[in-house]
């Protein structure tokens, strides 16, 4: 009796899942709505920053701009160049808070979760609880003591105030904690240690590359929520304010500085966007290729 063999849809030489060609239109379909209502607050912000002031206020809001203008651009652009410290300044400590912050709580987070996940030793099950643990309080039940803590160690009105609570934030742990435990086989560990690998290379040279989708992601939230960060509890020096602090300065001048406040607001998500765009393509392009199984 002959077999009969399924066909496989293929697409651009590779196997793709088999669904039908009307599934694949309505799931693209369902798709490129759902973006576009996630585009629309951008999309609305971008033109309200383009819009002259006798336009900002018109009842109904308009998602289009008559008389496009860079007037708001403008009239950002020279309030920055009137505030107390140069500008560059506020932009300099936001890429240092951002970029520190991040490669820390990276370097921080992967290391004591491949310790949690991957090796054994009393207090493990524990401490992994008391991670979990940890999401369920939000930062700021735990100012005051973050503020004591700060004080002894001799680094409030510093950059580290900043930097260092950015490499023990428990969410690096806890992702990339559940990525190693579902996407990295024990065997393949231990063939890495029986070949002689120190447990720092075997972290480093086959864990890492392993879970490089929740690296990225890690990355991309990491970096917005620094690069938003406003005023901070632990900094009062002006030198050492954020990019956004300063822009909320500059919009709190009322309603005269409403189109400031959008350009203000265009400038501010163009970084992250930009590190999103860079990192997603590098997770999906990724995900189809680092989980094992044993």
């Amino acid at each position: 009796m002959a077999k009969k063999y399924t066909k496989l849809r293929t697409r651009g030489h590779r196997v793709v899942l088999s669904r039908s060609a009307g599934g694949d239109a309505g799931i693209t379909i369902f798709l490129v709505i759902f973006g576009l209502f996630m585009f629309i607050p951008m999309y609305y912000a971008i033109v309200q920053s383009l819009k002259p002031m006798d336009e900002l206020f018109n009842y109904p809001p308009r998602f289009y701009v008559v008389k496009p203008t860079l007037q708001n651009f403008s009239d950002m652009f020279k309030a920055m160049s009137n505030s107390w410290v140069p500008f560059s300044r506020y932009i300099f400590n936001t890429l240092v808070y951002s970029v520190g912050g991040t490669f820390g709580n990276l370097v921080c987070g992967s290391l004591a979760a491949y310790a949690i996940a991957k090796l054994k030793f009393p207090g493990r099950k524990i401490l992994a609880q008391l991670v979990q643990m940890a999401l369920m309080f939000h930062p700021t039940v735990a100012t005051v003591v973050n503020y004591m803590t700060m004080s002894r160690l001799g680094i409030v009105d510093t950059p580290w105030a900043i930097i260092i609570p950015a490499w023990g934030a428990t969410l690096g742990m806890f992702l990339m904690q559940t990525f190693m435990n579902s996407s990295i086989a024990d065997t393949v560990l231990e063939s890495a240690r029986l070949d002689g690998s120190s447990e720092f290379r075997t972290y480093w040279t086959i864990a890492m590359p392993m879970v490089k989708p929740a690296s990225l992601t890690l990355i991309v939230y990491t970096f917005k929520d620094l690069w938003a960060m406003g005023a901070s509890t632990y900094i009062m020096s002006e030198q050492y304010k954020t990019f956004n602090y300063a822009i909320q300065q500059i919009v709190s001048g009322g309603v005269a500085r409403a189109g400031v406040g959008m350009a203000a607001s265009v400038v501010m998500m163009i970084v992250p966007i930009a590190v999103f765009i860079f990192s997603q393509s590098r997770v999906v392009e990724t995900m189809s290729t680092s989980g094992m199984k044993d």
